[in-house]
């Protein structure tokens, strides 16, 4: 937060924000051939987190002293999964896979504190409200400790008809806890809530104890058609349909003095529905000038939150990658068309700036001998400007600006030059 040498560890200097966190863990798989049909995997994986985010009083401030402000203390994440996974072919055309797992998930964190437990702080002549010390009371109040137990399931038939085409279709169930902040961020207040958050919306954002972990139920069909070497050309359609039960969102709780929105994490129910299309095909090959390659992919999402009617956050708009590709004996090269429809469809509630559509030309080349590779590039070649369509806001120009108008969306990068060098040993 700005608090560095050059400020003197002053107030105007900004806020030291400290966090430590240990991760841990295993993971043990094994494959078991039960006969020339089937196959058995199973295997146990275990992760724990512990994690301490505190922030340190600052000398002659009255909002950030005399108390360290903790954020997350001793707080634990320790999850254990088992799963198995049969896979059955049970011709050279029909194969099925059937997997099962189990996630059990044991959350706490300890008792926190605000910068002061007064109920208000001085500011000059001015007085304000210190909603962080009856927030800090109420939830050293609770009981913390959480415990979910999560069931997933995964269903998978494939049918290869010929050397040229397969279809498969499938279901899963895939299960997601909350992590530690969406849980156990406390503070409500305009600054501390403003402090959490890894979206890059600016806006404030508060944990929820009592958050259910969120369950997505996806049918996919896959279509694929290619020649019986898998080199000419190849072409795959993927749609789907997610529903997910309690997804992790969130609502709104109040307003920032900036303009931006305070949130705070809530579960609602969601739908996903999309398509990803690919395709390649060889264009022509010669001993003499190298072998040319087209290449393209082209991704669509819809998201809706089935609560409140909004769009779900960061949800990319249509897109696409063209990419022609060139080898002649160690040398690769591409040139890539990559473009990006307008992104209208925004979450209200977190006031998701929209972003006009954009087409960049990238340019990469590298050349391979023995062991070392060199890669040379340029991307956005013509320098165009565009705005990252989840790439959150621009809020360092809006504070430039003196924090007034409406904050736009973060511009992309310019035309940048990148080199590199890959050795093997």
């Amino acid at each position: 937060m700005n608090f560095l040498e050059d400020k003197g560890g002053s107030a105007g200097g900004g806020m030291p924000m400290d966090t430590l966190t240990t991760d841990a863990g295993y993971s043990v798989k094994a494959t078991l051939p039960l006969s020339a049909r089937d196959t058995l995997r199973v295997g146990s994986e275990f992760r724990h987190t512990h994690l301490d985010d505190w922030w340190d009083p600052v000398a002659g401030s009255s909002m950030m002293s005399p108390l360290t402000y903790w954020n997350v203390k001793d707080g634990t994440r320790n999850r254990l999964g088992t799963f198995a996974e049969w896979e059955a072919a049970w011709s050279p055309a029909w194969t099925t896979l059937l997997g099962v797992r189990n996630d059990v998930v044991w959350m706490d964190t300890g008792a926190v504190q605000p910068y002061s437990w007064q109920n208000s702080l001085g500011m000059g002549m001015m007085r304000m409200a210190n909603p962080d010390a009856a927030d800090a009371r109420a939830f050293n109040a609770r009981g913390r400790g959480r415990t979910d137990v999560n069931f997933d399931a995964t269903a998978l038939v494939r049918y290869t008809p010929s050397d040229t085409s397969a279809i498969e279709a499938g279901y899963a169930r895939k299960t997601r806890s909350p992590n530690l902040y969406e849980r156990y961020a406390w503070g409500t207040g305009g600054m501390s809530s403003s402090m959490n958050g890894w979206f890059g919306d600016a806006n404030g954002y508060v944990g929820n104890p009592d958050l259910k972990p969120e369950i997505a139920n996806t049918v996919s069909t896959t279509l694929s058609l290619h020649n019986a070497a898998r080199k000419s050309w190849e072409v795959k359609l993927i749609p789907y349909y997610t529903y997910v039960q309690d997804f992790i969102d969130v609502e709104r709780i109040g307003t920032l003095s900036n303009g931006f929105v305070k949130l705070r994490f809530a579960n609602h129910d969601a739908i996903l529905v999309g398509a990803n299309l690919s395709a390649a095909a060889g264009l022509y090959e010669d001993d003499r000038i190298g072998s040319f390659r087209l290449s393209g992919v082209v991704g669509w999402v819809h998201g809706r939150n089935l609560d409140t009617g909004d769009a779900l956050y960061h949800i990319m708009p249509l897109n696409a990658l063209l990419t022609m590709e060139h080898r002649l004996g160690g040398w690769n090269s591409a040139v890539e068309l990559q473009a990006t429809a307008r992104k209208d469809r925004v979450e209200a509630a977190r006031n998701e700036p929209k972003t006009p559509s954009y087409a960049l030309v990238n340019l990469r080349t590298g050349y391979e001998w023995g062991n070392v590779r060199v890669d040379a590039g340029v991307e956005n070649l013509f320098d165009r400007q565009y705005y990252l369509p989840l790439g959150g806001v621009d809020y360092a120009d809006f504070r430039a600006g003196g924090s007034r108008g409406t904050v736009g969306a973060l511009p992309g990068a310019g035309r940048s030059f990148i080199a590199g060098m890959t050795v093997k040993f």
